[in-house]
């Protein structure tokens, strides 16, 4: 799984000219999901996201996490994360999961967000979206799930607070 994050101050996700997702303070998610990702990548990427310390304490120092802090997701799905460029001008999107595997694992990372507590916005999967963002710093961070995460029996390898 790959993650692009922004610290933002405001960001919104339209369709069609709908705003489907808007969040104020918090963190802009934009998610690919690659082909072997499966639950243990949806937790240590969660879990990575919600606590990784970001945001300024009072002193003005960046110390505190998005839960620590206070603020939402804005979660948008983008398979473009996965393109490959290293070998021709036509990105490579190969290692990019499935569509229908994709929006399983999206939907599912979504709804662990959600689960511990935190507003989530979302985009659409698979639509055609506009996203607007204010960065807030600028803070943009770019985020890979260990290879070694997970085992055949589920269990957690990489630890998300390290």
């Amino acid at each position: 799984m790959r993650v692009l994050l922004q610290r933002v101050s405001r960001a919104k996700v339209l369709v069609d000219g709908q705003i489907t997702g808007q969040i104020g303070q918090g963190i802009l998610v934009f998610i690919g999901v690659g082909k072997e990702d499966g639950n243990p990548q949806i937790q240590w990427m969660a879990e990575k996201i919600l606590n990784l310390r970001i945001f300024d304490d009072a002193f003005g120092k960046v110390n505190l996490s998005l839960l620590e802090r206070g603020g939402s997701l804005l979660v948008v799905s983008q398979f473009t994360l996965y393109g490959e460029c290293k070998k021709s001008r036509r990105p490579d999107f190969s290692a990019a999961a499935p569509g229908v595997l994709a929006k399983e694992i999206y939907e599912n990372f979504v709804q662990h967000l959600r689960a511990k507590g935190v507003l989530v916005e979302t985009g659409i999967f698979q639509a055609m979206m506009e996203v607007e963002l204010t960065n807030d710093g600028p803070v943009t961070l770019w985020l890979e799930t260990p290879p070694l995460i997970g085992q055949l029996d589920g269990t957690m390898v990489g630890n998300p607070q390290q």
